[in-house]
C-alpha cells in the first residue's frame, strides 16, 4: 500500500553535513507516522529518528540526538533526515520506515510495515 524510495546518501567528511530524503506513495501519508533507522555493517538496525503524521511530534534516538533533524512536507508526500555534525560512526545504510495504523513515535523497528531500499552513507575520517 506504501511504497518509500530513499535519496541523497554519499560520500562526506567527518563534520559535514548531508540531507537525506523520502518520498513515499499512498493517500494515508498525512496521518502515518514516519522513521529513520540505520544499519552498519555487522550490526542491528537501528533506531534513528521518527515524526507524526502531522509533523508535530518527533523523537530521536541517543546516538543522534542534537545532530539529526526530522522533518516532512506532506504536501510532497515527502520526509527528511538532516544530518550534521556527521561521524565516521553514523555510516551505514539509511532506510525510510512506515506505520500502518500505530501512531506512536516507537523505536522498535517490528512497528514499521514498509520499508524502504535503503541509501548509503558513509562518513569519513
Amino acid at each position: 500500500q506504501v511504497q518509500l524510495v530513499e535519496s541523497g546518501g554519499g560520500l562526506v567528511q567527518a563534520g559535514g553535513s548531508l540531507r537525506l530524503s523520502c518520498v513515499a506513495s499512498g493517500r494515508t501519508f498525512r496521518s502515518t507516522v514516519m522513521g529513520w533507522f540505520r544499519q552498519a555493517p555487522g550490526k542491528e538496525r537501528e533506531f534513528a529518528a521518527a515524526i507524526s503524521g502531522s509533523g508535530g511530534g518527533t523523537s530521536y534516538g541517543d546516538s543522534v540526538k542534537g545532530r539529526f533533524t526530522i522533518s516532512r512536507d506532506n504536501a510532497k508526500n515527502s520526509v527528511y533526515l538532516q544530518m550534521n555534525s556527521l561521524k565516521p560512526e553514523d555510516t551505514a545504510v539509511y532506510y525510510c520506515a512506515a506505520r500502518k495504523h500505530g501512531i506512536s513515535l516507537t523505536p522498535d523497528l517490528t512497528s514499521y510495515d514498509y520499508w524502504g531500499q535503503g541509501t548509503q552513507v558513509t562518513v569519513s575520517s
